[in-house]
């Protein structure tokens, strides 16, 4: 009987969804053809919007696309669920607000989908009916569980267009220094470059992630002069990286004189030759030389200090959930791929020599803000532009991608304006116009608020002492934590991401431990409490997730009392609406988009605990069953959308 029940009114299929609108009273759908946006399977708002469209359709006389694409999704539920703002449907002869007007009047007042609307101006509100959502989205959500909100169908290519596969997506991020400090840039490329992964992932694209180390260049030759000064077998066997960490900043400090004699030697117009043909300049350009000669002991001092550091990164990396198809570096790019880069420029008569070196000057090939470049260094070693350029062409033979996406601070847009530029002045538009920079501001105090913490484990570390330490203030929860130290470790993990993804990403913001590992506002763990809280009411009302899937596969709604609707239907609403952030986040690559969402839903949860209880009432199993599904229906949505952050949900804390 149930598989029955199952296979009709399933809304994983046309037919099955079909079958479970028209059993509360509506038509069939109306045909998505010409709507290409529309995904019914995927986003049960597109249910009422291509419902909607059919009826704006015949109201205004225009085409189904058009009406389709002027509903717009509302921002706040009391300005209702979705909105038409009526000049978008560009109808020509009376007043704007006066064709709203008539849409409200002639609007059919017997629609099971929507109620009657009212005229808002020059825009219409259209609030869905509680009749439908009590039946519709529970069942939308347990019957996709994980897959709420997500869309392959997007990562489709065209078969049409010769691409019938998924289409392939690079994403290079963290991307650190190897021997350098792991800083707060490295930090928040890492967060964001993950959950960008982590959605086109959700939407059906074939994703390849890469971190792009920076294992090649001068710096690596002033390490390597470093280690010949103040390195220490002894320090190294017991804390690597830390070693080469304060090997870097020892030898640095010595050569911030040299680097600053040349800065002013070059902001005054005088050549900067001389004074970096002696000193450590000589030094550290001569091993770097030596490297890209293909020195033998240089080569294997370099892979040494090389693999250390990949070693340390991955245990830190472990702890994020995140991992990498491939761990590459400027180290990896061929140099015939490089030669044939310089070929190609010669040959368009971009590069140019100038006081031993090579460069592009971007002002004669119309981008003056992109000013001189050098590609090649008066000793003959490559540069990171050069380098990086010649990395796309071997990225491009080797996976055939559709976009690349290079997620690194908004300090380097000149740069990457660049090498998208090169790209172009090379004759490979095509390939620039596949290339995306996503960039981000700063992290203000880190350093200071962490005492100088340098790399990534240690800010975890410290951040997870500081969440362990607030747990431990409430002996009795406490205590009911089966491995509190781990629950630590993730819920601080959360409370960095967290306030690293609250705002914008182009923001800078400041570094606060203290906010965030508080659970007053909107914290990681606040969002880890309210998840742990949902568990808690299954525990609590003694009721599986089997015993709740069961009750909405035959009552499918949660609307049995008067007293808790209210709250049950902004909550449905607002379920309703997580494929539509997901989808709008794919557009901006914009964590905050996610992030505000969930608040938004856990700010409606937490209105509705007293209201809607499941446990200490006399209403009945059914009504208990019910109250429990709705709650079980939002856990579902919150551990999907802190997943796709790269979030674990904890289940107790």
């Amino acid at each position: 009987m149930h598989i029955d029940t199952r296979s009709k009114m399933s809304t994983l299929t046309l037919d099955g969804l079909g079958a479970l609108l028209q059993g509360f009273g509506t038509n069939p759908i109306p045909t998505a053809q010409g709507l290409p946006d529309a995904c019914v399977l995927s986003r049960p708002v597109d249910i009422y919007r291509v419902y909607l469209a059919d009826i704006l359709t015949k109201l205004a006389g225009c085409e189904p696309a058009l009406a389709y694409d002027a509903i717009q999704t509302s921002s706040t539920l009391a300005n209702g669920d979705l909105t038409i703002p009526v000049p978008r449907l560009r109808l020509k002869g009376k007043k704007p607000a006066d064709q709203c007007a008539d849409f409200a009047a002639n609007f059919p007042a017997d629609h099971r989908l929507f109620q009657m609307p009212n005229a808002a101006g020059i825009h219409l509100p259209i609030f869905v009916t509680s009749h439908s959502l009590g039946r519709l989205i529970l069942p939308y959500v347990f019957q996709r569980q994980n897959s709420y909100g997500k869309n392959p169908h997007v990562g489709l290519g065209d078969p049409s267009a010769g691409h019938p596969g998924r289409r392939r997506v690079i994403v290079e991020f963290s991307s650190p220094n190897i021997a350098k400090e792991f800083h707060a840039g490295h930090l928040r490329s890492t967060i964001i470059g993950a959950f960008i992964s982590n959605l086109y992932e959700s939407m059906g694209w074939d994703v390849i992630k890469v971190n792009y180390l920076g294992d090649w260049g001068k710096q690596f030759g002033l390490l390597a002069v470093g280690w010949q000064r103040f390195g220490s077998e002894e320090e190294l066997a017991r804390e690597p990286l830390k070693h080469l960490l304060d090997v870097y900043a020892r030898i640095n400090a010595l050569f911030k004189p040299e680097q600053d004699e040349s800065k002013k030697a070059r902001d005054e117009g005088r050549d900067t030759s001389e004074i970096e043909s002696r000193g450590l300049f000589a030094e550290r350009n001569s091993y770097f030389r030596r490297m890209e000669d293909g020195d033998a002991e240089a080569v294997a001092l370099w892979r040494r200090f090389r693999d250390i550091s990949i070693e340390r990164y991955i245990s830190t990396y472990t702890r994020l959930n995140i991992t990498f198809d491939e761990y590459s570096g400027e180290s990896q790019v061929q140099s015939s791929t490089v030669e044939t880069v310089e070929r190609i420029l010669k040959e368009k008569g971009v590069y140019e020599e100038h006081n031993g070196s090579w460069i592009i000057d971007f002002k004669k090939h119309n981008a003056k803000a992109l000013d001189i470049a050098v590609v090649r260094g008066r000793t003959g070693t490559t540069t990171y532009l050069l380098r990086d350029v010649a990395a796309v062409l071997e990225r491009e033979n080797k996976y055939a991608f559709d976009k690349m996406i290079y997620v690194v601070s908004s300090e380097q847009d000149l740069y990457f304006q660049r090498v998208f530029k090169v790209l172009e002045l090379m004759g490979r538009a095509d390939l620039a116009a596949r290339l995306q920079h996503v960039n981000f501001g700063k992290v203000i105090g880190m350093s200071s608020r962490l005492g100088n913490v340098k790399l990534l484990g240690d800010i975890l570390d410290q951040t997870g002492e500081a969440m362990h330490e607030v747990m431990r203030r409430n002996a009795t929860k406490y205590a009911q934590v089966p491995d509190p130290e781990a629950v630590a470790d993730v819920v601080g993990i959360s409370a960095v991401m967290v306030q690293d993804m609250s705002g914008k990403r182009v923001n800078n913001y400041p570094f606060d431990i203290a906010r965030m590992t508080s659970f007053e506002g909107d914290t990681g763990p606040y969002l880890q409490y309210c998840h742990a809280r949902l568990n808690s009411i299954l525990r609590k009302a003694g009721l599986t997730r089997d015993d709740i899937a069961k009750h909405v596969e035959d009552h499918p709604t949660a609307l049995e009392t008067e007293t808790d609707k209210r709250h049950c239907i902004d909550l449905l609403r607002l379920m309703a609406q997580y494929p539509d952030v997901t989808a709008t986040a794919l557009r901006n690559l914009e964590p905050s988009t996610i992030l505000t969402y969930l608040f938004r839903l856990a700010h409606q949860l937490s209105s509705s605990y007293d209201v809607i209880q499941v446990t200490g009432t006399n209403e009945g199993r059914d009504v208990m069953l019910a109250r429990a599904a709705l709650y079980e229906g939002v856990r579902q949505v919150l551990e999907n959308g802190m997943k796709l952050l790269g979030i674990t949900p904890v289940e107790r804390m």
